[in-house]
């Protein structure tokens, strides 16, 4: 891999609302080492000969079948991405666990079995575990003798998991947390050894703990009843008078939410690599689909609406791995530009937190994008979309609990905007002098501008007035409510939603650009017809929710003038969307697959 696709200095997280960067800047599919492609190669032989073959009997829950599934998956290496391999893990860089991740994703409840045991069940004690914690169970951990699972959801505690009831009080002699609660919707929990616990000492302190199958007083409830992801294992888990040994702390006492958010902030990152790499073998069996079903005579794949769902599923895929993968190169980037440290896994996850925006980005965009494609697919699959003999029925089912998963997609949007704000108030993100600088320039009025030159003028135009839009209405909004804009979500929703649109933007324009360099336009072409579909819609998008922002916020002859500019800064040339999504479509339906695989 070249050095020169990971940048040397950390970029900040959130800074691309207000700082451009260069296609070189940004990694892209294209930059995957040949050890990392193999990784990815592995994982995806080890789905497709191994897991998809027994996917009934794991949607009937045969007794023992998953557990065996993640013991051969650790065997090769599968297990321990995230573990140092100091303690038998295998020490994956980012990018290599965004690709592991991705490949694993084409069963969703064995990525979903994975994403439980190698990443939010086992990272807790990598990241805050004692050195005794570490050597007595991440070597099990990576080699699937133990299987993990976390436990932070509650009856009356979901997203809002400070609100845990379950407590722990110290034994009188001292030796033991004694554990009385309830935890629900615990993914691995059937069949897990090792669990961490969220729970409160003495009432009051959230911390958190390493509970084992076999202590006393644990106990495991029946499998639930889900609407999706049947071949894995939910279950509630029960403590009454449970008997977990001191030393079993995690960290700190009443410093349990910092374990908390900082293993969600690694859990959306991953879980957008599992959609995305849903969403490419959806697209697949979709365009084979289409070729082999005909109505009135010939294949409906020839069709024209047929044709715009496949091209639209593609450009969305596009633009949410395009986010993925420039996330994922940000991280190496930080990671590379703060040297050696100490402690690595330390390091790792203060640079996870910087870029605690992106990863709720990836993670809502992922998930929707994943939504949007398995619906179109249940449509091109029409009667035989909604039988259960077909596979999209399954996958349709499957996807719906990514927009639960690692915090709701509202909870996540009212993240992105409440993060850009601290680090804005912090002065760790220069997004009020952003705002003066747009300020001053609506105040000179419009400004003659020589006409755009260049093959992607009109597309950096859409991309920079985006970021304009959004330091209109978040201005405004801020202006209007100050302290109390989070108590407005309807309003910080749509500020988030054009946050995540200036990301997805901005990074499938780049990796075009950065494609025509490498191979040349015709090579890249299929690309940048992708990159400019979505800028085009995505900008009506900003736009519509720019003035529902703006709207809510203002009156009179203010909000005529904040809607006269958010008119000049959405004013672009017309695009022939409908030849360009037959040409993307024409991209899918000549290899029935996503077209720009490591490219």
């Amino acid at each position: 891999m070249a050095t020169t696709t990971i940048p040397r200095t950390a970029i900040k997280g959130g800074s691309f609302l207000i700082e451009s960067c260069r296609p070189e800047e940004i990694f892209s599919p294209a930059d995957l080492s040949d050890d990392q492609k193999l990784i990815g190669q592995t994982a995806e032989e080890f789905v497709t000969k191994e897991v998809l073959p027994l996917a009934n009997e794991l949607e009937q829950h045969k007794e023992g079948l998953m557990p065996e599934l993640v013991r051969k998956a650790a065997e090769l290496g599968l297990m321990g991405g995230g573990i140092p391999e100091e303690y038998g893990g295998s020490g994956l860089d980012k990018i290599s666990a965004t690709v592991l991740a991705e490949k694993l994703s084409a069963y969703a409840s064995f990525s979903v079995t994975h994403g439980a045991h190698a990443g939010i069940g086992t990272l807790p004690i990598v990241y805050f575990g004692t050195e005794e914690q570490k050597k007595k169970y991440l070597p099990k951990l990576a080699s699937g003798e133990l299987i993990a699972a976390y436990c932070l959801s509650e009856p009356q505690a979901g997203s809002d998991a400070q609100n845990a009831r379950t407590r722990a009080v110290l034994s009188p002699d001292g030796k033991h947390w004694i554990l009385n609660g309830q935890k629900m919707w615990i993914t691995n929990g059937g069949f897990a050894d090792v669990y961490i616990v969220f729970a409160k000492v003495n009432g009051e302190k959230f911390s958190c703990f390493i509970v084992e199958r076999g202590h006393p007083g644990f106990s495991v409830g029946a499998e639930e009843k889900k609407m999706g992801i049947k071949g894995s294992s939910t279950v509630p888990i029960f403590f009454e008078n449970c008997q977990v040994p001191r030393e079993n702390l995690l960290h700190e006492i009443g410093r349990g939410h910092i374990v908390a958010f900082n293993i969600l902030n690694v859990g959306r990152y991953s879980l957008g690599a599992y959609c995305v790499g849903g969403t490419k073998k959806v697209l697949e069996t979709s365009s084979k689909y289409a070729k082999e079903r005909t109505a009135f005579g010939k294949p409906i794949g020839e069709f024209g609406l047929v044709r715009a769902k496949l091209a639209e599923m593609a450009i969305r895929i596009y633009a949410v791995e395009s986010m993925l993968y420039r996330s994922a190169g940000m991280i190496e980037g930080a990671m590379s530009a703060a040297g050696a440290a100490a402690d690595k896994t330390q390091q790792l996850m203060k640079v996870l937190e910087e870029y605690a925006i992106e990863s709720s980005i990836n993670k809502v965009y992922g998930s929707e994008v994943l939504s949007f494609v398995v619906d179109e697919a249940v449509q091109i699959y029409g009667g035989y979309g909604f039988h259960e003999d077909y596979p999209v029925a399954r996958t349709y089912r499957d996807s719906r609990i990514n927009r639960i998963f690692e915090g709701t997609n509202e909870i996540n949007r009212l993240l992105i905007i409440q993060m850009l704000l601290k680090r804005a108030l912090s002065g760790a993100l220069p997004l009020m002098a952003a705002g003066a600088k747009l300020q001053e320039e609506i105040l000179a009025g419009p400004q003659f501008e020589e006409a755009a030159t260049g093959p992607f003028a009109e597309d950096e135009r859409a991309v920079a007035n985006a970021k304009k839009t959004f330091l209109l209405a978040a201005g405004a909004a801020v202006q209007k409510h100050r302290e109390q804009l989070a108590d407005q979500q309807e309003i910080v929703g749509a500020l988030a939603n054009i946050v995540m649109e200036v990301y997805g933007m901005e990074s499938s324009l780049r990796r075009a650009q950065k494609g025509v360099a490498a191979r040349g336009e015709a090579s890249a072409a299929a690309m940048v017809d992708a990159a400019r579909v979505f800028l085009y819609d995505a900008a009506d998008r900003v736009e519509k929710e720019a003035r529902t922002a703006l709207s809510a916020v203002g009156e009179g002859d203010m909000l005529r003038t904040q809607l006269a500019v958010l008119k000049r800064f959405s004013k672009r040339e017309a695009v022939d969307t409908v030849a360009l999504r037959r040409r993307v479509a024409a991209a899918v339906q000549a290899g029935d697959r996503y077209p720009f695989e490591g490219r």
